[in-house]
């Protein structure tokens, strides 16, 4: 080497061109083939690494990765998740305006979208819209009342329908009225946003919240805080499935917690007296399952941020895949409780805190049928009165009489209840007695046989597609059958549900039936007894299957004679019920 040789300086690593990485990748390939790949790895810079382990860059002859939806790649993904990633359903503004414009019948895919919107299109059953609304906490004014009974005679059928979550339905909109049937809505001050599709449905509550004389905790501001949190945050839409929140006052009147995704109890502590709430996680009575508690004891100031940790933890691990285990039940029995609230966790600024149920004074029991009838309120001198609306159905002429009769009695103001009823707030004493007598007048009750009180029906055959029976109908003529005719010792409900969803809870009634259709054609029921919430928690029992829909009447007759007829003193329904095996109570009413 000559003496004045100077090395030549060191060439800067280049990044590889695409020419090279195409190349890389094939001759990649091949050292895998050769069964040598766990020798090699490749470094940012693309140099050659030894092991695998100093590799930093993806294997360039990999394929790209599939986006995902919360971690499920978008090919597993049904066609309802692919449609919210596709486009956000609450973007739907203009297509919901080009409907309107040509008075044009969704398709699937639209029928999908608009129901996050409130608006369903029932078709076949009606070849129209219903919408459906929030009414957070179950409490409105006589104003928007008298608003959503001039938009039911003006655009819709006339008529009003109180549901199963203390909301209320219209319906037989046509396709070119559904942005004026939003926007009406919308300026009373009401919403029906995420009222249908894979939301949070209306936020209940005790109906008798903020004047219940037995409550332990107004729970209005709580319901109402979180359906406010719900609509101004985005991601609290389009979930696995829908999602039921409710918040029981600890009164005497249920709100049917123990049927919800999450229910909210107010207790007291046995120790020093003081007030919080209990957690109940995973009901769904159409999947036979209330909700268990959690020993989640928390102060009511935490409920709403726990409510929206555990509802994000839903929407970002449930099911996607299959519609019939995406709600939040089978994401509790994939990972248990503990994972479940071990998840919550991480996304609260402060600790859960947890203890015994028996550090908690007992809940106290509710009273069936306690919405309907005069109750005195924790105020002086005001009383509530609670109406019976004969399977939830008002009409626009009565819904105007009523928001009156909330005006001119007590303070403008109604309550709805789960159990399809409404009470009037805030009357004075001496306006009890006239006011009752006027409800009676319009056509509805204040008070009712043991029986006829507790009936509740589904939408039904005539209004939904699902259905198989025609529920409200055939409800209705059971309640004028057994009107006066059978004098029944303790409270019975009665639930009529058109389809295994259990929109009405059969599961849950003393006497429960879910329509069906039979091997004629015609409509019937399967059967089930001893069914109950809360404090008589249980699942109903199938007694009868294809029972004809005519033949209802007379068995419910039977069913409610024989009761009366073999209970032990002081025996309610539920508990004579559930004495028995499937097969003496099947021989009781054959004979």
């Amino acid at each position: 080497m000559p003496a004045d040789f100077t090395p030549p300086l060191p060439v800067p690593a280049q990044p590889f061109t695409a020419e090279q990485k195409e190349y890389l990748a094939g001759f990649m390939a091949g050292v895998g083939a050769s069964g040598l790949s766990p020798f090699v790895g490749q470094t940012v810079g693309g140099q050659l690494t030894s092991t695998p382990a100093g590799s930093a860059t993806p294997n360039l002859a990999a394929p790209a990765t599939e986006p995902t939806v919360h971690g499920t790649p978008l090919s597993d993904l049904c066609k309802e998740e692919r449609w919210k990633y596709d486009e956000n359903p609450l973007d739907a503004w203009d297509r919901l305006l080009k409907h309107a414009d040509s008075d044009q019948v969704p398709d699937a895919e639209h029928t999908y979208r608009f129901k996050t919107h409130g608006l369903f299109y029932v078709a076949p059953a009606q070849d129209s819209f219903m919408i459906r609304l929030r009414v957070p906490a179950c409490e409105i004014t006589a104003a928007q009342c008298h608003g959503l009974a001039d938009l039911a005679a003006d655009l819709g059928n006339g008529r009003l329908d109180i549901t199963t979550r203390g909301n209320l339905q219209l319906r037989e909109f046509k396709p070119r009225d559904i942005v004026r049937v939003l926007t009406r809505v919308q300026e009373l001050g009401l919403t029906s946003r995420g009222a249908g599709a894979d939301n949070i449905r209306n936020v209940t509550a005790s109906p008798d919240s903020g004047f219940a004389p037995d409550e332990l905790l107004d729970v209005r501001p709580y319901a109402k805080a979180l359906h406010h949190y719900i609509l101004n945050h985005r991601d609290l839409y389009g979930l696995p499935r829908k999602f039921n929140v409710a918040f029981d006052n600890g009164g005497s009147m249920s709100a049917a917690a123990d049927t919800n995704d999450i229910g909210f109890f107010a207790v007291r502590q046995k120790s020093d007296g003081t007030l919080a709430f209990r957690v109940q996680l995973g009901g769904i009575t159409g999947h036979k399952d209330f909700a268990r508690d959690t020993g989640l004891h928390v102060k009511p100031s935490e409920a709403v941020a726990i409510a929206v940790a555990m509802i994000r933890v839903f929407a970002e691990n449930g099911c996607r895949t299959d519609r019939k285990k995406a709600r939040l039940k089978y994401l509790l029995e994939s990972w248990g409780v503990e994972k479940f609230l071990a998840e919550t966790g991480r996304k609260l600024a402060f600790p859960l805190t947890r203890t015994p149920l028996e550090t908690c004074e007992p809940r106290r029991p509710v009273e069936k049928h306690a919405w309907l009838g005069a109750r005195k309120q924790a105020q002086r001198g005001l009383n509530s009165l609670g109406v019976g609306v004969p399977v939830g159905r008002v009409t626009a002429k009565q819904m105007h009489a009523l928001a009156d009769l909330a005006t001119h009695y007590g303070k403008g103001e109604l309550r709805l209840t789960v159990w399809q009823n409404l009470l009037i707030p805030h009357v004075p004493d001496a306006f009890v007695e006239t006011l009752r007598r006027s409800v009676q007048r319009i056509g509805f009750f204040t008070e009712a046989s043991s029986a006829a009180g507790g009936i509740i029906a589904c939408t039904g055959s005539k209004g939904c597609k699902y259905a198989a029976a025609d529920t409200k109908a055939h409800a209705l003529a059971l309640l004028k059958h057994l009107d006066g005719r059978i004098a029944v010792g303790s409270p019975v409900n009665l639930h009529f549900t058109g389809c295994p969803h259990s929109c009405a809870q059969h599961y849950c009634g003393d006497i429960g039936f879910v329509g069906a259709k039979l091997a004629d054609g015609s409509e019937g029921y399967h059967v089930v007894l001893g069914g109950g919430m809360d404090h008589e928690q249980g699942i109903a029992r199938e007694i009868f299957r294809g029972v004809r829909a005519s033949e209802v009447n007379p068995l419910v007759e039977k069913v409610l004679v024989t009761y009366e007829a073999k209970k032990q003193l002081g025996e309610t329904f539920v508990q004579w019920a559930r004495r028995h095996s499937v097969k003496e109570l099947q021989e009781f009413l054959s004979a």
